[in-house]
Formats: C-alpha cells, sequence, structure tokens
C-alpha cells in the first residue's frame, strides 16, 4: 500500500490528545477532521484513539510491538506540519 497513511507493520494503536475547545488545538481538529476516514480505511484493524480533554496540549502517540511507545508534540503545527509529524511517525518502526 503506497499510502502516507498506511501504517508501520508493527504499529498497534495511535492515540491523539488534545482540547476539544483549544485554539492551541484547532488544527489537530482539522487534521483529523480531514484525515481520520483514510487513515481509518488503510488501516481498519488498528486503533486510532481520539482523546479530548479541557487544557491538554495536542500530542500523538504511537504504541508498537512489545509495549514500546513514541510521542510527538504537536503544538504550535500547522496542518500540513502535522500530517508531515504524523506520517513519520506511523510509517517508522522502533
Amino acid at each position: 500500500m503506497a499510502s502516507k497513511y498506511a501504517f508501520a507493520q508493527g504499529l498497534k494503536e495511535v492515540r491523539f490528545l488534545f482540547c476539544q475547545t483549544g485554539d492551541a488545538s484547532a488544527p489537530v481538529r482539522n487534521f483529523l477532521t480531514r484525515s481520520y476516514p483514510t487513515m481509518k480505511k488503510h488501516n481498519p484493524h488498528t486503533p486510532i484513539m481520539l482523546r479530548e480533554a479541557a487544557g491538554t496540549e495536542p500530542k500523538v502517540y504511537a504504541r508498537f510491538d512489545f509495549g514500546k511507545e513514541k510521542m510527538v508534540p504537536l503544538k504550535g503545527l500547522g496542518d500540513k506540519e502535522i500530517e508531515q509529524k504524523v506520517t513519520d511517525l506511523v510509517q517508522k518502526s522502533i
């Protein structure tokens, strides 16, 4: 699958944390509104979790085999920068 949202083989879960109303999380909410359907279509068996909490700074976590986890902060990034960070995270194995 030659898609930018084709997840790495060892990826077990992707978790987005962000504030449901905060300005710092607005680009993440826009990115998810646009990209979530495509990510899920290309990776139907990988959980993609969206966690909203007031005052939470936007970040994304990727959990891989053997409990390894990687986090990338998304605060202050634009839509294209978020897309690049998420793409890099989900396509690389630890």
